[in-house]
């Protein structure tokens, strides 16, 4: 079952439902797929799905931090709960020991030496991590990258 499909199926569970923050969250997953689906003119595959969902938990990230930071801890607790929906139809995330093993492979690959080979090795690395069909947020793989070429 594609993710589509779930999240089509979840939706029509939380309407039966009536649970109407999650009903809300499907909703507008279902409708950000759709757009993007017209805007390729053709159906979505996994990884374009898996991408797409991605882009939205992180918004939300964003969103809470920044209510929290306004003082609005009542609207951070609701994009977190929206983070939760939709990290459940994402594929597994690459651990920390994952990413730091990438970023080794990376460097050892293209011989990075110095910051200025930092595009270089995150493009090994996040293609390794990507071929494993883990999902990575590129801010770890990049904080990694420089970790490992500053020290």
């Amino acid at each position: 079952m594609t993710i589509i499909e779930r999240i089509t199926a979840d939706l029509t569970a939380a309407m039966k439902a009536q649970d109407a923050p999650r009903t809300s969250v499907l909703r507008m997953a279902k409708s950000a797929l759709k757009n993007k689906e017209i805007d390729k003119k053709a159906p979505l595959d996994e990884a374009e799905a898996g991408k797409l969902l991605q882009t939205l938990v992180k918004q939300r990230e964003d969103s809470a931090s920044q209510y929290r930071g306004g003082g609005r801890p009542e609207l951070a607790e609701k994009e977190e709960a929206e983070i939760v929906v939709l990290r459940g139809y994402l594929p597994q995330g690459a651990s920390e020991a994952e990413v730091v093993a990438a970023v080794e492979q990376a460097v050892a690959e293209t011989g990075a030496k110095s910051m200025k080979d930092m595009g270089a090795a995150m493009k090994v690395a996040l293609a390794a991590l990507a071929a494993t069909g883990k999902t990575v947020d590129g801010k770890l793989v990049s904080d990694a990258v420089r970790k490992r070429l500053q020290g």
